[in-house]
C-alpha cells in the first residue's frame, strides 16, 4: 500500500506564490511517476504537472512557465512550486503516484487565489 500526504495549500493573492509538498510512504518502487492534478468546482480533474523518477516532466498548458515540479527520490517527496498565481488556479490539488499500472491519490489540499 502507498500513502500520500499533501501539504502547503492555502489562501494567496493573485500574483503570489505557494509551494506544495507530497510525501509518499509505503511500498514505493521505481520507476514511478509522481504528479499533481487539480479539480475546481464543477470542472473535471486536470493534470497540473508530473515527474518521473528519472526526472522527466510534463505540464498542463495553463501552468507552463509559472509552475515547476520537482522531486527528491531519497525522500519519496514531490514538490510543486507555483508562481504568478491566478484566480483560475483556485482548486483542490491532488498528489498522485503511479507505479506498476496502479495510481494512488492523496486526500487533496485546497489552493485559493484571491483577485
Amino acid at each position: 500500500q502507498v500513502r500520500l500526504v499533501e501539504s502547503g495549500g492555502g489562501l494567496v493573492q493573485a500574483g503570489g506564490s505557494l509551494r506544495l509538498s507530497c510525501a509518499a510512504s509505503g511500498n514505493i518502487f521505481r520507476p514511478n511517476s509522481m504528479g499533481w492534478y487539480r479539480q475546481a468546482p464543477g470542472k473535471q480533474r486536470e493534470l497540473v504537472a508530473d515527474i518521473t523518477s528519472g526526472g522527466s516532466t510534463d505540464y498542463g498548458d495553463s501552468v507552463k512557465g509559472r509552475f515547476t515540479i520537482s522531486r527528491d527520490n531519497a525522500r519519496n517527496t514531490a514538490y510543486l512550486q507555483m508562481n504568478s498565481l491566478k484566480p483560475e488556479d483556485t482548486a483542490v490539488y491532488y498528489c498522485s503516484l503511479g507505479q506498476w499500472g496502479v495510481d494512488y491519490w492523496g486526500q487533496g489540499t485546497q489552493v485559493t487565489v484571491s483577485s
